[in-house]
């Protein structure tokens, strides 16, 4: 009898994201959104389902959320219906949430992901559905009990349901790194997992390779990162292929990722929408879309990452690697762009955003607006370099200054006694000072047409200039004086 192994299984994924919208106040009333403010201070009747208190919608809200289906080429409701989802939980105060059931308000989109499917084509993941609904509040677990915030409570939600399309955790991962990217072109939303803005449940089953039907599913919850997603599907799949191949039985049910342990644990059976006992929200009444609306909407897009890629390709010709991590970020990319608008030499611009300004963002762990530099300090670098004034060893520590400091690259240059301005007789008494002192040693080995003596010597003189001076000026000096020596 042979044994299966995880080649024999297909991995089926389908991932719900839950992304919070940065709207001024919640999904149903005018209580602030605001992450940090004092528990329980932004509270009213509404959110609180206070008896009486009546829900009113959030139109920008609907208008984030249609901004996020039509980036995702998604279809669009032509009427807004809410529902009630019915359960108990201490930080759902009115015992239901308000959301949307049998009618979203986007439907029928995809994500294109920069990977291929087995075939060799672009992969290409379906968006059953995006819809709205409001956020509940936050319990906080301690030895003596639980205490409930609901400042998050009726906080704007959109929920973006994947199709069961992902075939790896490698997948998933792809999959939700391009949508964050996508998301954060919108400008709907922080996108941040650490402040709760950004949450994912993965969906998770395997099947004998070739058949059709899916597996039993799990669905994976307390997932805050991306790797904590992709660690977690990889566990849950050999979990599922253990069971199976021992003989044992799947049950449909919600698990949580213990990110210490490194392993899912079962929570409950999983729930079914029977569960929930939706029917439609009777304190809402239907609310048309109109088409112009829609389109309103549509036209205030903002050029997307996969065109804003192409572009980046075809019209300032960079290669592919610099391209993508570019459009990663909006901000970074509109940074680039403005650096461009102000000295159109898109190739000699590239480095210092890709290398030098991506450098201090990971390393402060930090987003482009925190730092202090400018399109314009940065243009001012580059240009001193040009003109000579600078050398790239210089420029650099310049570069890191100004992120620092805020100033421009001349002010730094000055106050560091950086700029380049020795005439040429402090030049030449330098050379000929290196010279002789190097002469039976790497003088004699350029004359002897060791190249890499050369590189010792502008070392050599630069030091002496104290970085004051343009390698590649001295260069061909020294060689010359070698030759005339």
């Amino acid at each position: 009898m042979t044994t299966a192994t995880t080649t024999d299984f297909e991995p089926v994924i389908g991932l719900e994201v839950h992304v919070q919208l940065k709207t001024r106040s919640k999904m149903f009333c005018g209580c602030a959104v605001k992450f940090g403010a004092p528990a329980n201070s932004l509270t009213c009747p509404v959110c609180l389902g206070l008896p009486g208190a009546l829900p009113m919608v959030n139109r920008q809200a609907v208008e984030f959320g249609m901004r996020v289906g039509l980036a995702l080429n998604c279809q669009i409701a032509h009427r807004v219906k809410f529902d009630r989802k019915n359960y108990f939980y201490p930080d759902l105060p009115k015992g239901y949430q308000i959301s949307q059931y049998d009618e979203p308000l986007c439907f029928d989109g995809e994500l294109q992901l920069p990977i291929s499917d087995a075939a060799g084509n672009p992969k290409v993941c379906r968006i059953t559905r995006a819809h709205l609904e409001e956020d509940a509040g936050k319990s906080i677990h301690m030895e003596s009990g639980t205490l409930v915030d609901l400042n998050r409570a009726g906080t704007p939600l959109i929920e973006i349901v994947g199709g069961p399309d992902l075939r790896s955790p490698e997948e998933a991962y792809v999959y939700l790194t391009t949508l964050k990217r996508n998301l954060s072109y919108l400008g709907v939303s922080d996108l941040s997992m650490e402040k709760g803005s950004l949450r994912c449940d993965a969906n998770v089953s395997v099947r004998p390779r070739g058949q059709a039907k899916f597996g039993v599913r799990s669905e994976i919850k307390n997932l805050n990162s991306f790797r904590a997603v992709r660690a977690a599907l990889e566990f849950e799949i050999r979990r599922h292929i253990r069971v199976i191949e021992g003989g044992g039985t799947l049950t449909q049910e919600t698990r949580l990722w213990d990110e210490d342990k490194l392993e899912t644990r079962s929570l409950r059976s999983k729930e079914e929408a029977t569960d929930y006992r939706f029917f439609p929200e009777p304190d809402l009444g239907l609310y048309d879309v109109p088409r112009q609306w829609v389109e309103q909407v549509r036209a205030s897009l903002p050029e997307m990452p996969e065109k804003r890629l192409l572009r980046f390709l075809h019209d300032y010709k960079l290669n592919r690697a610099d391209a993508e991590w570019l459009v990663g970020d909006r901000a970074v990319a509109d940074f680039y762009e403005a650096c461009v608008r102000l000295y159109d030499h898109p190739k000699k611009v590239a480095p210092w955003v890709v290398t030098e300004l991506g450098r201090e963002l990971n390393e402060r762990n930090a987003g482009i607006g925190d730092l202090r530099i400018t399109p314009e300090a940065v243009i001012e670098l580059i240009q001193l370099l040009e003109a000579g004034k600078l050398n790239n060893i210089t420029a650099k520590e310049i570069f890191r200054e100004m992120v620092h400091s805020g100033q421009g690259a001349t002010v730094v240059a000055k106050r560091l006694n950086k700029l380049i301005e020795q005439d040429s007789g402090e030049v030449d008494r330098v050379i000929a000072e290196v010279l002789a002192e190097f002469r039976d040693a790497a003088v004699a080995d350029l004359r002897a047409g060791k190249q890499a003596a050369l590189g010792f010597l502008v070392g050599q003189a630069m030091r002496k200039l104290r970085g004051k001076a343009n390698p590649k000026e001295l260069g061909p000096k020294i060689e010359a004086a070698v030759r005339g020596s």
